[in-house]
């Protein structure tokens, strides 16, 4: 079995490898807590190495979605009107209407989408199919059209979610993209494209990186089971009393470096031993520290290609209490200066709206003014 996986893991990181330069940056964490009064919080930071001219959209109750094949399939293509607001991140650069891979709605559902190089492969739509939607398109219609993690359970695996880069313009590199849905009870998933088919798992750590797939990363905690947030205080050694030389050493062997098995298993353990909070925000304050630990700074996560060097980092940070309807948001210049939402406020409002994550009013506190102008 341990030769299968070290197999299984050097081919994903030879195929990574041999992809196209632009496909380095691998680096995007997200977390899920629940407090003691039940106030579910999902935290994620999005890593990147170019520049992305993320955009932070308000979309209303009644947005429209497209359900649609490939061009080359000739299938009829569908609209639907979403049932719910939803505001979420999209990358400013893509051409054309935005692909979301971070967000919230009126619901309390978050999304969250990481990229999986190496092992992501779309589902391929036949003549048969009824249902099919774009990856660009997935986002828009989980936010828009569904309310809870089991609502998810049942209906996406009715759709089939399929790629064309034919039909992609502006993006570096393409979405290959898992993601983690989580709801405002607590329930929580990860969905993943595999060998051409949709795979849904439980997510029993509250956390996700990116690759391997979800379940290598839970396998591969099973390497750490000598954690513990206890140090053994002293041990006898030849009848001398030897004392620790300070607190933390149940944690020694937490791997610290930034590749997405060791921030996996740095995020679900620091998470694990964490104190639960009480309420919101104790919540969230327990994010921040939390997201402080798998933060990348410029230049410290490099790689070298076409005669130029380029570095992930950690471009924005963005915090969901999907219990009350906030979000939290820092660019990579204001890392420690959040800008707070109150989503109440921007669904009631009900228009469309556009802003750059670079170009909000930073630093500051309360940005739900600035985005009711």
């Amino acid at each position: 079995m341990r030769n299968f996986v070290r197999s299984t893991f050097a081919k994903a990181i030879a195929s990574v490898c041999l992809a196209t330069f632009s496909v380095s940056s691998i680096a995007c964490t997200a977390i899920n807590i629940t407090a003691k009064d039940g106030t579910v919080i999902a935290g994620r930071t999005m890593e990147w190495a170019f520049e992305m001219d993320w955009t932070l959209f308000s979309m209303p109750r009644g947005t429209e979605i497209d359900l649609d094949a490939p061009k080359s399939m000739k299938l009829p293509a569908t609209k639907m009107t979403s049932k719910y607001a939803f505001v979420a991140v999209a990358p400013g650069v893509l051409q054309g209407p935005p692909a979301f891979l971070e967000g919230q709605n009126s619901a309390g559902l978050g999304l969250s989408g990481n990229f999986l190089p190496g092992f992501t492969e779309y589902q391929t739509v036949t003549p048969q199919d009824t249902k099919y939607i774009s990856i660009l398109n997935f986002g828009r219609l989980i936010l828009g059209m569904y309310g809870n993690v089991k609502e998810l359970r049942a209906e996406l695996p009715k759709y089939k979610v399929w790629f064309d880069p034919t039909e992609v313009k502006g993006l570096p590199t393409p979405p290959w993209l898992h993601l983690v849905l989580t709801d405002k009870t607590g329930d929580s998933i990860v969905v993943e494209f595999v060998k051409g088919q949709m795979r849904i798992h439980d997510n029993v750590a509250n956390v996700l990186t990116n690759a391997p797939t979800y379940d290598w990363h839970i396998s591969n905690v099973r390497n750490y089971l000598s954690l513990s947030n206890y140090a053994k205080a002293s041990v006898t050694l030849n009848n001398q009393n030897v004392t620790e030389i300070g607190q933390g050493g149940g944690m020694m062997g937490l791997p610290g470096d930034y590749t997405p098995p060791s921030r996996f298993v740095r995020a679900a353990y620091l998470r694990h031993f964490s104190t639960q909070p009480q309420a919101s925000n104790d919540g969230i304050q327990l994010m921040t520290h939390l997201l402080n630990t798998v933060d990348i700074p410029v230049g410290v996560a490099a790689s070298k290609g076409d005669n130029q060097i380029v570095s992930d980092y950690t471009q924005w940070v963005n915090i969901k209490d999907l219990s009350n309807n906030r979000m939290l948001i820092a660019d990579y210049n204001h890392r420690t200066n959040y800008l707070q939402i109150d989503l109440n406020q921007v669904f009631k409002e009900g228009k469309p709206k556009t802003w750059k994550i670079s170009n909000l009013p930073y630093p500051g506190n309360d940005l739900t003014p600035f985005l009711l102008k």
